[in-house]
């Protein structure tokens, strides 16, 4: 085991300076000593970020001039840290003093384990368990369950364990592993991109894992909100992207049947019985998305780190 390998922290500001900032102060209490922390502001169109490095002066402080996106944004973090291990967490999550160093333990003593999360409790309501693991995506419906979700966290998760998924709004990876496979796929913009990093990873031979005595506590959806256009586009557009880039030979055929004939119909049906019409639209133009770059090469492109 490596004395202190150096961390790095990054995370991914978007019109949230007074969150960021809430999260770097609960970061600088962290009992694990040897840690840099890098912060990507996505292109803020309203809220001027410049006071999160005037409040955290120490910060590795990069403004991109556009929006990434989560698997973009994070990216161009990764490109600038130094750390073996590079902690991916949210800007809308705040940590116990204790949390990293589980992590790093993990990782140090388990070479095969290619990512591992920290169970992540609802910050609102700590006593709920928003992550302790996840399952198999489902070949058809290309969606999976979180284990423990909203749960009473009793400690029925306190062990160590491998699971499917980590989680994108806390996960640790090694520089070496990312070396290896490749970066986030930023053509994800949002959601779905750590499930296809993950995918690509456990597909060159690692593990995941929960790292049960690591807790992180997430304000969730700060950014999208609930059902919004936003939220529903990339998450059905990536949904299917996902299954494109994941799901291959003879078990494609069976999920193109059900996406097209039963899930896209249904989906759009639901919508335009509640008079969701917005909704209906941005699920409309995540379906057109697909049908526009049905032979586009740049949707298997993965960034590398050299």
């Amino acid at each position: 085991m490596d004395p202190l390998p150096l961390v790095s922290v990054i995370t991914v500001n978007y019109d949230q300076p007074e969150v960021t900032i809430a999260f770097l102060d609960s970061i600088k209490k962290i009992s694990y000593p040897h840690f840099e922390v890098i912060v990507v502001d996505n292109a803020s169109p309203t809220r001027n970020p410049l006071i999160i490095k005037e409040k955290h002066p120490d910060i590795t402080f990069i403004q991109s001039n556009k929006n990434l996106g989560f698997a973009g944004g994070n990216n161009l973090g990764i490109f600038a840290a130094k750390g073996k291990y590079h902690l991916l967490i949210n800007n809308d999550t705040e940590v116990e003093p204790g949390f990293l160093e589980p992590l790093v333990k993990k990782l140090e003593e388990n070479p095969e384990l290619g990512v591992v999360s920290p169970k992540i409790r609802y910050f609102h309501h700590p006593e709920l368990i928003q992550y302790a693991g996840f399952t198999s995506i489902h070949l058809l419906t290309a969606r999976n369950r979180g284990i423990g979700f909203q749960e009473i966290d009793t400690g029925q998760y306190d062990r160590d364990y491998f699971t499917e998924y980590a989680f994108g709004a806390a996960m640790m990876i090694p520089v070496s592993v990312m070396k290896q496979v490749g970066l986030m796929a930023d053509i994800f913009f949002l959601y779905y991109e750590e499930m296809d990093w993950i995918q690509r990873i456990k597909d060159a031979g690692y593990k995941i894992g929960y790292v049960h005595n690591s807790v992180v506590y997430h304000k969730d959806s700060i950014t999208t909100g609930s059902l919004s256009p936003l939220k529903i586009y990339y998450l059905n557009r990536n949904r299917i992207l996902y299954m494109r880039r994941n799901v291959h030979g003879l078990a494609f055929l069976p999920a193109f049947i059900y996406q097209s004939f039963i899930a896209i119909p249904k989906n759009a049906l639901m919508f335009l019985l509640k008079g969701q019409f917005s909704l209906l639209r941005a699920y409309k133009n995540a379906i057109g998305w697909h049908v526009k770059n049905t032979f586009n090469r740049a949707l298997h492109v993965n960034p590398k780190l050299n």
